[in-house]
């Protein structure tokens, strides 16, 4: 399927030991504390209130913010030092956990209050994003990003595995006040990791209007033609993906085999996530972005399973082998973008190319339903699955997109 090559660029001994080391550590308590946050939030804001309009206007609020302000959290993680924005942005992050733990524990709940607080985070994560994609490049050689890469990327489906069940436990047991306690201490914790990374060695930006960064941004992002024609294919991804999979997946999986079954689903897809960012740890591939093309549409396979099966077992071998291929199209295109763009305008490309692939997001969520009931569920992820991997494969047709070598 893709032309691999056993490497030893740097052991992953001596990367955890050298400058990447204390980001890596960082990066895993951060990951820990975010992959409770939403499920613990989730189910304080429920517990408190019992509504789950409640929940849906805490949701909103916290990712509005983020797409407004990405472009501004791309600019700016280009012009100061990424080191030191993810230092304040994790000490925001964990001044607003324990500002809403704090409401929670006293039994002052209010919905206004819970959710100017998410505002603000929302604001936070439209800053951190942007520096954490941007300082990986600083902290090793080129030659081991796509090793680093899947590193973090391993480190994140084991936190996908296992925080959202730890969240329910401390909520359960402790309630949910405490368990946003504890996710605010992951977040002080993650800054004092940040504190290690040595200075960036970058030169400082050039002193022009905030304006004028987000326009030279731009142009860059533009006039890289095959950064442009990966980042509508991810657009288009997330629009024939994330709908039909959160919305009619767990619909699907139910009518079939009841919500353990969609349970368990997602639980064998993150494993196939884990086990080919460990796989990956150990090769490269010559051609990276063709390659994790070529893998991506594996990705394809659960929609195609939820439409012609549905029954969980079914969905949940094609969603393991659909996890092996995502993984490796999403490291092999974080550390091409890496590798590719120069450092003092890499958050902001990679500020726009999130931006272009969220906004599908919510269209996706909010267009599924109703083609649903015009069509039917099955019918829909079917069709679907076919465009997810055409999505994947049309930006082969791009030359620079085949080409490119690692």
């Amino acid at each position: 399927m893709a032309d691999t090559l056993k490497t030893t660029p740097t052991p992953v001994r001596q990367l955890l030991r050298g400058r990447f080391g204390w980001f890596f550590v960082g990066r895993t308590v951060d990951l820990a504390g975010s992959s409770m946050t939403t499920v613990a939030l989730a189910l304080a804001v429920l517990q408190e209130s019992g509504r789950a309009s409640d929940l849906g206007i805490v949701l909103a609020a916290d990712m509005i913010p983020t797409l407004v302000l990405l472009l501004v959290g791309g600019a700016v993680a280009d012009r100061m030092s990424r080191r030191v924005l993810l230092i304040s942005t994790n000490i925001a992050s964990g001044s607003l956990m324990a500002a809403m733990a704090a409401t929670l524990i006293t039994n002052t709940y209010s919905l206004l209050l819970i959710a100017s607080l998410a505002f603000v985070n929302g604001v936070v994560g439209a800053f951190s994003s942007p520096a954490l994609r941007g300082i990986v490049p600083e902290l090793v050689e080129q030659h081991d990003l796509q090793r680093v890469n899947a590193l973090l990327s391993s480190i994140q489906n084991t936190v996908r595995i296992l925080g959202p069940a730890l969240a329910s436990i401390l909520v359960t047991t402790i309630g949910g006040g405490w368990a946003l306690a504890v996710d605010a201490i992951t977040f002080v914790l993650a800054a004092l990791a940040f504190t290690r990374i040595p200075g960036a060695t970058r030169p400082p930006a050039a002193g022009q209007p905030l304006w004028r960064d987000l326009v030279d941004g731009w142009s860059v992002f533009r006039s890289l033609h095959w950064i442009v024609v990966m980042a509508i294919s991810f657009a288009l991804i997330n629009a024939f993906n994330v709908g039909p999979w959160n919305v009619l997946g767990p619909q699907v999986v139910s009518d079939e085999d009841g919500a353990v079954g969609w349970g368990a689903v997602q639980s064998i897809r993150a494993v196939g996530l884990l086990v080919m960012s460990i796989v990956a740890v150990k090769i490269v591939l010559r051609r990276p972005l063709r390659d994790g093309r070529i893998w991506g549409t594996l990705a394809g396979l659960p929609l195609l399973a939820l439409g012609l099966s549905g029954e969980a077992w079914v969905v949940a071998v094609a969603a393991f082998i659909g996890g092996l291929g995502f993984s490796v199209a999403a490291i092999t295109w974080e550390s091409t973008l890496q590798a590719s763009v120069p450092q003092e305008s890499l958050s902001r490309v990679a500020a726009y190319d999130d931006l272009l692939s969220f906004l599908a997001i919510p269209l996706s969520q909010i267009a599924v339903g109703p083609l649903s009931q015009a069509y039917g569920a099955r019918e829909i992820c079917i069709i679907c699955g076919i465009a997810y991997m055409a999505a994947c494969l049309f930006p082969l047709l791009n030359k620079q997109v085949r080409n490119l070598r690692s």
